[in-house]
């Protein structure tokens, strides 16, 4: 089922804006309308799809992260083992 598009959505803009539209709309054999009203609702989906990819955490969790870097866990044997042969490699050049 096709919703009917009943809604009307106005604005005004320079005369030299409205010349480029209906330039690029006949390019594409669209109307005036049908190509305004493709690019807005193109813009409105990626805006909005840009907008609900940002993750929200509490703030006590971005305090906590925080607190971890400022202060970082002591080396494990594994973490020093691998250091140690990092810095033989870089003393050997």
């Amino acid at each position: 089922m096709t919703i009917a598009a009943t809604a009307r959505f106005e604005f005004r803009l320079r005369p030299d804006a409205k010349r480029r539209i209906e330039q690029a709309a006949e390019l594409v054999h669209e109307t005036t309308s049908d190509f305004a009203r493709t690019a807005a609702e193109e813009r409105a989906e990626r805006v909005l799809k840009e907008h609900a990819l940002r993750t929200v955490a509490p703030s006590e969790f971005f305090d906590q992260l925080l607190a971890a870097l400022d202060e970082p866990a002591a080396p494990n044997a594994s973490l020093a083992a691998a250091a140690r042969r990092a810095r033989r490699a870089v003393e050997r050049r």
